[in-house]
């Protein structure tokens, strides 16, 4: 009996585990096998990408290792190109496929679809060129370093038009990653500031673009309206109902008629269903999700299991009928173990559980010592939100081992000073041989931008 999952996020990496307690036995004998595919060999915690990006905490600290945490499972490092579940085969692209240029086939038993989500653009000119997205731990290193470079840039130019762009930061999207991560950096950035001799915080231009009327819709209408009033206490420049139009040639064009010369344009607007789910048979919502049951089966379809981002899992805690549970962390982890458990009860020919938990409430960062929370109808903001943001995460974080490096980082953190270290030239390892080689290497050697 093989058990495919496809996605080593919070589905794939929490489902896996359960599996690997639920079925002991049967992995034991060699009568189930768990077969993990993930186009990476660690799961991401996203919720501590803004600090990873602020260097609160190590990168190595924000991502757990699934060969070490999954020791009863087959992981293949690879992506799921298409899924034929008629005939229970999936087509698996490895690192291998590019040197061989074959794909691999997988046939499976069961089957469970957790791949995620993708960042979800618009056709904007420039944005290609020049946006950096933030779902990623190598995308919230990369925009460390970046926003140190500039900082660099500024210091050592007097050319007023390259330092004015040089120093101007537009984030697209007021959600919790768009918010944390403008949080975050500003803080940080303030920080390394006292030791430029030429850049003040004053110097800095934090732009937030945000197309709706609202940020951080998930902490409700108040909590949203006082982190709008937190940011613009900082000098961040916050437009609601505005969009941007175009980031072509280093200019950020909004839809208001704004026009700022900027070298850093950050994409957080949003995400969009895995492209995987539309080369699948499996039937799709009009949001291209996979429709699902309560018991977290894919509708009308057997042999197959869904949760997460990729779902659309009726919420049957909701008054009104056809609402979905929301696409976040926190029905992900809880619907991955219940899914666990109702692959094992299958199985086992027993019955199967339904889902059902009420949304408690969601926290958010506003940067060190500041954040804004809405938990089980309780509104908190400054100090004690962000210490309820770093509690509560520190308490979701998988594995024992993980929680205590963050916990040893962050006693660091509060008794010696900010790293302010730029580390740029991680991005182009090479490049620095190359030039001695005679080689021409891409990019500027230090990997500046």
């Amino acid at each position: 009996m093989r058990i495919l999952i496809v996605g080593g996020g919070y589905v794939g990496l929490y489902s896996a585990l359960r599996l690997q307690r639920r079925l002991k036995a049967e992995l034991k004998r060699g009568a189930a096998e768990i077969v993990v595919v993930s186009t990476d060999p660690y799961m991401t915690y996203q919720p501590f990408l803004p600090e990873a990006a602020s260097g609160a905490i190590s990168p190595r600290h924000v991502v757990v290792p699934l060969r070490r945490v999954l020791n009863r499972c087959r992981l293949i490092i690879g992506e799921a190109t298409s899924i034929d579940h008629a005939r229970r085969t999936a087509t698996v692209s490895t690192l291998a496929s590019e040197e061989t240029g074959r794909t691999e086939q997988l046939t499976y038993d069961e089957l469970v679809l957790a791949p995620g989500s993708v960042s979800r653009t618009l056709p904007i000119p420039g944005l290609a060129d020049h946006g950096i997205g933030f779902k990623t731990v190598e995308e919230a290193i990369g925009l460390r370093n970046h926003v140190i470079e500039q900082m660099d840039i500024a210091s050592s130019t007097r050319d007023p038009a390259i330092r004015d762009a040089a120093l101007t930061f537009v984030f697209v999207g007021g959600g919790f990653a768009g918010v944390e991560a403008l949080g975050e950096l500003e803080d940080m950035a303030r920080y390394a500031a006292r030791y430029y001799h030429n850049v003040k915080p004053g110097d800095m231009r934090w732009i937030l673009v945000e197309a709706t009327d609202r940020i951080l819709p998930e902490v409700g209408e108040e909590m949203g309206r006082y982190t709008v009033t937190e940011l613009r206490r900082r000098n961040i420049d916050v437009r609601l109902e505005t969009r941007l139009e175009s980031c072509a040639d280093r200019v950020a064009v909004l839809s208001d008629g704004a026009r700022f010369p900027t070298r850093t344009v950050v994409w957080t607007a949003g995400v969009k269903p895995h492209p995987i789910l539309a080369a699948t048979d499996l039937p799709l919502n009009g949001r291209g999700r996979l429709k699902c049951t309560p018991q977290l089966t894919v509708d009308g379809v057997t042999h197959a299991w869904a949760a997460g981002d990729a779902a659309a899992v009726p919420d049957v805690t909701a008054e009104e009928p056809g609402r979905q549970t929301a696409p976040n962390a926190q029905h992900a982890v809880r619907q991955a173990r219940l899914l666990g458990d109702n692959i094992a009860h299958a199985l086992r020919g027993e019955p199967l559980e339904t889902y059902a938990h009420k949304y408690v409430g969601s926290v958010a960062s506003l940067g060190l010592h500041k954040g804004v929370a809405h938990v089980y109808g309780r509104k908190l903001k400054g100090y004690a939100a962000w210490f309820m943001h770093r509690t509560y995460h520190l308490s979701r974080v998988p594995t024992f081992n993980r929680k205590v490096r963050v916990m040893a980082e962050w006693t660091l953190a509060g008794l010696f000073k900010r790293e302010i270290v730029s580390l740029g030239s991680l991005e182009h390892p090479r490049a620095e041989f190359e030039l001695a080689a005679g080689g021409k290497p891409p990019g500027h050697p230090k990997g500046s931008s």
